[in-house]
């Protein structure tokens, strides 16, 4: 299995798990109110929901990558297409951030 599936089950064990958050508002909330550890943006995603999501994620000090289609993000969270989650799990994210870094290529934050 490669990284880039290794990321979408971990994003589908932590939704599971409860421990993700997605949609715009959500994820804005869960940065904003401190529990978002990691936000994954998908590449699909619009550039005005990238720029905000990354001032945002700067401004807080939370990770952020980019990563996957909405219909990727959205299959792996057992939902409808995802343009942006945010795990609220140390060890989720930490999982997640390390099989990022295998791919490379995706642009990320910390």
């Amino acid at each position: 299995m490669d990284s880039r599936q290794k990321v979408l089950n971990l994003i589908g064990l932590a939704t599971k798990a409860g421990k993700t958050v997605s949609g715009e508002f959500s994820t804005e909330k869960a940065v904003k109110s401190g529990k978002a550890r990691l936000v994954v943006v998908s590449e699909e995603a619009s550039d005005n929901t990238k720029k905000m999501f990354t001032n945002m994620c700067t401004y807080y000090k939370v990770s952020i990558c980019y990563f996957g289609g909405k219909g990727e993000l959205g299959h792996a969270m057992g939902r409808e297409m995802r343009a942006s989650l945010a795990v609220v799990d140390e060890g989720f994210a930490k999982a997640i951030v390390k099989q990022m870094n295998k791919i490379g290529g995706s642009e990320y934050e910390s």
